[in-house]
């Protein structure tokens, strides 16, 4: 089925920074301490395009608009999601452990896609200003931390945290920093969005939306994954 060619009329397409210990949903999970959405983003009729767990943080895009919903967390589409992961150990030390995780790891029996992995520097992070987690990372005196770049084209449950278990340097604290159109723009960010803040996507960056959403499924390069994909999660 082709992608609708317009947006429904109103629709409105936001950009969240999503604090650790929130649900990607508008709705509280009955029993769990998460808060959900609605204490932070006071619009209605807009859904998350992709998910990220209560305990990952980052960029979260929500619309009114169906069929972008569909098309962006469409896994045959597999557009690049960007993390930046902070990790027990030093993995800067182990570049076969970053080769591993761009050549694809096992997980519950099936080997992730390929991804691009690079880890990030002192400079690079102290410009980046990443504000502090609210409850602190739990970090042992013993073990240093260490930050990397994961991008991936997929969103299993809980991917990005699995992938750095799988190579030895277990998930410290996740953030989606970046989605990517794929349309040779630069992507959406996480730039000028404290935690907790949103914003509307500017005119800009509604007619890429919109460009987006009128390529047929067929023309998407599938990237694989198929129903289990379901890629805009992986965190």
């Amino acid at each position: 089925m082709p992608a609708a060619a317009e947006p429904p009329a109103g629709a409105r397409t936001l950009l969240v920074h999503k604090p650790y210990g929130v649900l990607s949903q508008f709705s509280p999970e009955p029993g769990s301490a998460w808060q959900c959405l609605a204490g932070f983003v006071p619009v209605p009729g807009v859904y998350a395009a992709g998910r990220l767990d209560a305990d990952s943080e980052g960029l979260l895009l929500l619309t009114g608009d169906g069929p972008l919903q569909q098309r962006l967390t469409d896994p045959g589409h597999g557009h690049w999601r960007r993390y930046w992961v902070q990790v027990e150990g030093d993995i800067g030390g182990d570049p076969g452990a970053l080769a591993r995780l761009e050549a694809g790891v096992l997980v519950h029996g099936k080997r992730t896609l390929p991804a691009r992995a690079r880890v990030l520097g002192p400079a690079e992070l102290a410009a980046a200003a990443i504000p502090d987690r609210d409850p602190p990372i739990r970090q042992r005196r013993s073990i240093p931390t260490s930050w990397l770049q994961l991008e991936l084209r997929e969103g299993r449950n809980r991917q990005v945290r699995r992938m750095s278990a799988a190579v030895g340097y277990p998930t410290l604290r996740l953030l989606r920093v970046a989605i990517d159109l794929m349309d040779g723009q630069p992507p959406l960010s996480l730039e000028g969005l404290a935690p907790g803040s949103w914003r509307d996507v500017t005119p800009a960056e509604q007619q890429r939306l919109d460009a987006l959403r009128r390529i047929s499924p067929g023309r998407g390069g599938r990237a694989g994954g198929g129903k289990s994909g379901r890629a805009g999660g992986g965190g």
